[in-house]
């Protein structure tokens, strides 16, 4: 059910029950302008805001819980990374550019590679270089990541990374390259409104590591899959992804303990380097 067919459905229940929109707008603690919007689908209602209207009118426990799953979809957006490459990689990076400007605190769990946000020019290439892109859009879509990274000197922002040991470890460069890339988180982490912690794996875990997440705001999830990215934006759903988050940030380790860990394998790959 998109958010049309969720408007419309409200909108029927509310005429069925004899209630009217001024009515059900306040008992439901929105404006009556809010309520036409939702019913008229120029608004996708949060699954708070579907509870309250239903409630408001009058149905009956199962009918609620009905639409407020139908609520939770539609408050999922998936874009495939096709569509994407067809409109533009580069444009993604000014859309993500955008949100972050606009944001105050990022949460960013990555149990896969280095966040883009703490990438070297060198190791951007090599991740991009998977999706067949043309020069150009090669070229313009890393000269975006890379404008991206100044929100890292914005001391009005909280920006919070956790990764697992494994991201860096996982060589997609030389190691030579992935020196210089542990060097560069070692380096950002020092920054005063930026923490980086690393989930190490010699810690006993009571969760597991299933995919990357941002959280921003804590107001809207973006997470990447193999084939798509999916946006999550109710406050229920958001809350897993929080709590996720803080439970992988208790076990992690933090400042010189990190800090430690990272020189440690990034002096490995220099001996690796010097055999080679």
């Amino acid at each position: 059910m998109n958010k049309a067919q969720i408007g419309t459905a409200l909108r029927a229940l509310r005429k069925a029950s004899g209630k009217e929109a001024k009515a059900v707008a306040r008992s439901a603690l929105m404006s009556p302008s809010k309520l036409s919007k939702i019913e008229n689908a120029k608004l996708t209602p949060s699954t708070t805001d579907v509870e309250r209207i239903l409630t408001a009118i009058g149905v009956s426990p199962a009918v609620k819980e009905e639409y407020a799953e139908a609520a939770r979809a539609a408050a999922t957006e998936t874009t495939a990374w096709r569509l994407l490459k067809r409109i533009g990689v580069h444009k993604g990076q000014q859309t993500v550019k955008a949100l972050e400007a606009q944001m105050s605190v990022l949460r960013l769990f990555q149990p896969a590679m280095v966040p883009g946000l703490l990438q070297t020019p060198e190791y951007i290439r090599a991740v991009l270089q998977r999706h067949k892109l043309t020069e150009d859009s090669l070229t313009r879509t890393m000269a975006g990541r890379l404008d991206r990274q100044e929100v890292l000197y914005d001391g009005t922002k909280s920006l919070h990374f956790i990764l697992t040991e494994p991201v860096l470890r996982w060589q997609i460069v030389p190691p030579h390259m992935m020196a210089a890339q542990l060097d560069r988180i070692v380096s950002v982490s020092r920054l005063p409104h930026v923490d980086i912690r690393v989930v190490p794996i010699g810690v006993r875990q009571h969760d597991i590591a299933n995919h990357s997440f941002v959280i921003r705001d804590d107001r809207m999830v973006t997470i990447e899959t193999v084939h798509a990215e999916v946006v999550v934006t109710d406050p229920k759903d958001v809350d897993l992804y929080i709590k996720k988050f803080d439970g992988f940030e208790r076990v992690a380790l933090s400042g010189i303990e990190m800090r430690n860990m990272v020189d440690g394998i990034r002096d490995g790959f220099l001996r690796e380097r010097e055999t080679d």
